[in-house]
């Protein structure tokens, strides 16, 4: 346990040194507005691709209706802080809250199905979700949720981040996280030495829905805007796509995936008819090469570079 406090002290040394380059280069000027602007945006897609791999890479089922949780996430966050005047602490808390109980009420029942059936029906409830939402005039109906003060920053963005990578890295190191694997990798095994398969896909689908809603949160404070437009089909597959890039599994991978999907997006912003031909070409690429993702289920650790680098000084050696 020593050893893993000390990890986690040294990631979260080095998360902490990140972002004081970061925010320094910020307040120099040295990053302009548009690129903290994408910056904000990766933080926020890294706390939505992470969330989406305990559900798909860590528990093995396959969900792509996320956009919905992150949709309540957004709703649910803004009424908090325009409606009742609350602290954007509360709307976050609140967004993350309502996603979670809306997951667990859905996780329910969807997840005794398997496979393709999953997937149409997670697809399914995000489109009702967001319907839904369109139909509230309370919330502002099919023009939006307006005037939702701009209080994400980067270092609400950046610090909510670490908290969601950490809580889900412990998560899955422990016994409960121990059993969403063994869920993945064979569930009538898992079943058959004890494991309560529903029980412990639910409480992934509730936690992944929950992270979902902070996102949201942190994503309609930031645009001044809950439009139903954001939460789309599109914008599950988007998620997926980071995580499918990184690795099904991997928390490095979904981190990476995000960090390249949010750059592909800044940088192509002027041709987004090319930005989503990169993403068909760069998904058919991955299929036919390396269909595991960058990463497949394994992390990027500083161990991993010391092994390369001690096999590229070993070939060195042997050359000379």
């Amino acid at each position: 346990m020593r050893e893993k406090t000390k990890h986690d002290l040294r990631l979260l040394l080095l998360g902490i040194v990140v972002y004081a380059a970061i925010q320094t280069l910020i307040s120099i000027g040295f990053i302009q507005d548009y690129w903290e602007r994408n910056i904000v945006y990766v933080c926020i897609n890294v706390i939505l691709a992470t969330s989406l791999n305990l559900i798909n890479g860590i528990t093995g089922q396959f969900s792509i209706g996320h956009a919905g949780f992150m949709a309540v996430g957004a709703y649910v966050g803004a009424i908090m802080t325009v409606k009742l005047g609350l602290p954007f602490i509360v709307g976050i808390i609140a967004g993350a809250l309502g996603a979670a109980v809306l997951g667990f009420i859905i996780g329910l029942p969807t997840l005794r199905l398997t496979g393709d059936y999953l997937a149409i029906a997670t697809l399914g409830l995000g489109e009702i979700i967001r319907i839904t939402i369109l139909n509230i005039p309370y919330v502002g109906g099919a023009s939006g949720f307006m005037g939702i003060p701009k209080l994400t920053n980067f270092t609400w963005a950046f610090f909510l981040m670490l908290f969601v990578l950490f809580f889900i890295k412990n998560f899955v190191n422990s016994t409960h996280g121990r059993a969403c694997i063994s869920i993945r990798e064979n569930e009538i095994a898992a079943e058959a030495m004890g494991v309560d398969t529903t029980k412990y896909k639910v409480l992934a689908f509730t936690l992944g829905a929950a992270f979902a809603g902070v996102a949201g949160a942190l994503f309609s404070h930031y645009t001044y805007i809950a439009h139903p437009a954001s939460f789309t089909f599109m914008r599950s597959f988007d998620i997926l796509t980071m995580v499918v890039l990184g690795g099904l599994g991997s928390m490095s991978g979904s981190i990476v995936g995000a960090i390249f999907f949010t750059g592909v997006s800044a940088f192509f912003a002027d041709w987004p008819e090319w930005r989503m031909v990169i993403y068909s070409l760069l998904l058919i690429s991955l299929m036919l090469f390396r269909p595991q993702g960058l990463f497949g289920n394994k992390e990027l650790s500083l161990k991993m570079f010391g092994r390369l680098m001690g096999g590229e000084r070993r070939d060195t050696a042997k050359g000379n």
